[in-house]
C-alpha cells in the first residue's frame, strides 16, 4: 500500500517561491582569463603575481593581460598538464620582473620525438602549442630572466620583448618543435636565447632582433639540439666588457651534441673590441674530426646568405664537420674573416671576404681579414673572392692540412703573402688568381713549404712564388708583374 506524503500548504508554498526565484537569478559567472578579473592591477607599483597565477590557474586557454605595468615578485607557472592548453597574450603590456627566475615558466610533460606516435593523446589534449605573445618583459632583479620552457611541445613565442633580464628566452630539459618569431631579445646581462642543455628538436627563431646581450646572442651549449633553423634575424653586439669569449651565434657540443643547424638571410655583426669575440662560432666535441675512424654527427650546419663583420672573427670552427659556407659577404674581420681548427669536410664557396673603402675610416690597417683553416682535412674551398689581408703572414693560410681540393680562388692586393701552404699534403691548387698590384707591392703570390704528394697547377700568379721543389707537381702557372 502506498503511503501519501502531505506539505503542509506553507511549505507548499515556500518551495514554489524559492523555485520561482532560483529560475530568475542570473546564471554564475564563468572562469575568465583576465587578469584584471583576479585583481591585478596593473599600475607598476602593487605585486601582481598572484592575480596572474590566479588567471593562468583558472584553465581558460587564454590569459589576457589588457595594457598597463605588471609588477610581479615571482615567476607565473604554466603547468600545462594541470591547466590545459594555455595562450598568454598581452597588448603591449609590461611585465616587470622583481624576483628570482623567469617571469613566464612553461613546464609540459611531452617526454616523446617530435614524431607523431610519440606525442601521448594526453598532450595534444591539454598541452600542445603554449603560447606567450604581445608581451615586454623587464628585468627588476639580478637573477630575472624572461621566459623560461621544458618539456613543451609546439611552444610558440611571438611580439614578446625582453630586456634587462639575466637570461632572455631559456629552453631546458626537453622540448620539442619550438618556434621563436618576430621578438626583440635585448640588453640582458646573459644570453639572449638560449638552449640550455636542451634535448630539442626542430626550432625556428625567424625575423628577431637579438642584440646587446653580455654572454651571446643566440647560444647553444652541450645537450642534444637537432635542426636549429636561425632565419631573417638581425644579431648585433652579444659579448659584454670583461666577458668570457662567446658569440652573436654560439653552436658548443662540449658535453652534448648539437647538429643540423641552418644560419640563413641574417646581419650579424660586432662587437671588435670584445676578447676572442665571433659572430658565428661552432664549436664540436674534443674529439679530433681528422680521424676518419671517428664517427662525429656533430656540425652539418650551413651559413649562406649572411652579412657578416666587425668583430675578432667573422666565422669560428673548432672540431666541426660537415659545414657549408656559401653566398655571404664578410669584412671587418679583425683577426679572422674564417678560423677552422681540428676541421672536417668544410665547404667554403662563392663569398666576399673584403676589404671595404667605404669602412676605411672605421677598418683600421691591422684589421686583418685572414683566413686560416689549420689541422683540418678533406675540404674544398672554390670561387670566393678575398681581398686586402693586412697584418697577417697571408691572404689564406693552410697549416697541416690534408686532401684540400683549392680552385677558382680571387685573392687580391694582400699583404705579404697572398696563399701561404705549411705542410699541407695530397692537395690541389688550380684556377686561381693571386695578384697584388698595389704600387710598391713586394709581397709572395704562393709560399709553400713542408708538404708533399700536391699539385699547384694553372693559376695566374701577379707576384713572384717561393714554392719547395719537393712540394709536388708545379707546372703550367702563369706569373706576370704588374
Amino acid at each position: 500500500m502506498t503511503r501519501r506524503v502531505t506539505l503542509p500548504l506553507a511549505a507548499v508554498g515556500l518551495a514554489a517561491v524559492l523555485a520561482v526565484a532560483a529560475r530568475q537569478l542570473p546564471d554564475a559567472k564563468p572562469p575568465t582569463g583576465n587578469v584584471r578579473d583576479h585583481g591585478a592591477k596593473g599600475d607598476g607599483a602593487a605585486d601582481d603575481w598572484k592575480a596572474i597565477q590566479s588567471a593562468v590557474d583558472a584553465g581558460t586557454g587564454i590569459v589576457h593581460l589588457p595594457p598597463g605595468t605588471y609588477r610581479i615578485t615571482k615567476p607565473v607557472v604554466i603547468d600545462l598538464a594541470k591547466v590545459g592548453f594555455t595562450a598568454v597574450r598581452g597588448e603591449g603590456s609590461r611585465v616587470v620582473m622583481a624576483g628570482d627566475g623567469p617571469a613566464f615558466r612553461f613546464v609540459g610533460t611531452h617526454a616523446g620525438t617530435a614524431a607523431p606516435a610519440t606525442v601521448k593523446d594526453a598532450v595534444w589534449a591539454k598541452e600542445r602549442m603554449p603560447t606567450l605573445d604581445g608581451v615586454e618583459v623587464v628585468g627588476a632583479h639580478e637573477t630575472a630572466d624572461g621566459v623560461e620552457a621544458t618539456g613543451t611541445m609546439q611552444l610558440t613565442i611571438t611580439r614578446v620583448l625582453v630586456r634587462k633580464c639575466r637570461h632572455g628566452i631559456r629552453l631546458t630539459g626537453r622540448n620539442r618543435n619550438v618556434t621563436i618569431s618576430d621578438c626583440h631579445v635585448y640588453e640582458n646581462r646573459g644570453v639572449g636565447i638560449y638552449l640550455d642543455a636542451v634535448n630539442l628538436h626542430q626550432i625556428n627563431v625567424t625575423g628577431c632582433h637579438v642584440s646587446y646581450n653580455d654572454d651571446g646572442g643566440v647560444v647553444c651549449r652541450a645537450g642534444q639540439v637537432r635542426n636549429l633553423q636561425i632565419t631573417g634575424c638581425d644579431i648585433e653586439s652579444n659579448q659584454g666588457v670583461n666577458r668570457p669569449p662567446t658569440a652573436n651565434v654560439l653552436v658548443d657540443s662540449t658535453g652534448g651534441s648539437n647538429a643540423e643547424v641552418a644560419i640563413t638571410g641574417c646581419t650579424i655583426q660586432h662587437n671588435h673590441t670584445a676578447a676572442g669575440g665571433a659572430n658565428i662560432r661552432v664549436k664540436g666535441p674534443s674529439a679530433n674530426p681528422v680521424k676518419t675512424t671517428d664517427e662525429l654527427r656533430d656540425g652539418h650546419v650551413t651559413i649562406t646568405g649572411n652579412v657578416v663583420s666587425d668583430v675578432k672573427v667573422n666565422v669560428h670552427l673548432e672540431h666541426a664537420r660537415g659545414v657549408v659556407i656559401a653566398g655571404n659577404t664578410f669584412w671587418t674581420a679583425y683577426e679572422h674573416n674564417l678560423l677552422a681548427e681540428h676541421c672536417a669536410a668544410v665547404t667554403v664557396g662563392p663569398n666576399n671576404f673584403d676589404r671595404n673603402p667605404r669602412y676605411a675610416g672605421e677598418e683600421k690597417p691591422d684589421t686583418a681579414n685572414a683566413i686560416v683553416f689549420r689541422d683540418c682535412r678533406d675540404c674544398t674551398l672554390t670561387g670566393f673572392t678575398l681581398t686586402g689581408t693586412r697584418a697577417a703572414p697571408a691572404g689564406l693560410t693552410l697549416e697541416r692540412c690534408d686532401r684540400f681540393n683549392v680552385g677558382n680562388l680571387t685573392i687580391l692586393d694582400c699583404d705579404g703573402v697572398g696563399l701561404l701552404l705549411k705542410d699541407v699534403t695530397h692537395s690541389r691548387v688550380g684556377g686561381c688568381l693571386v695578384r697584388d698590384d698595389r704600387a710598391g707591392a713586394k709581397g709572395v703570390s704562393v709560399r709553400a713549404a713542408g708538404g708533399r704528394g700536391n699539385m699547384i697547377v694553372g693559376n695566374h700568379l701577379g707576384r713572384p712564388t717561393d714554392i719547395a721543389k719537393d712540394i709536388g707537381l708545379v707546372e703550367r702557372n702563369h706569373e706576370t708583374r704588374p
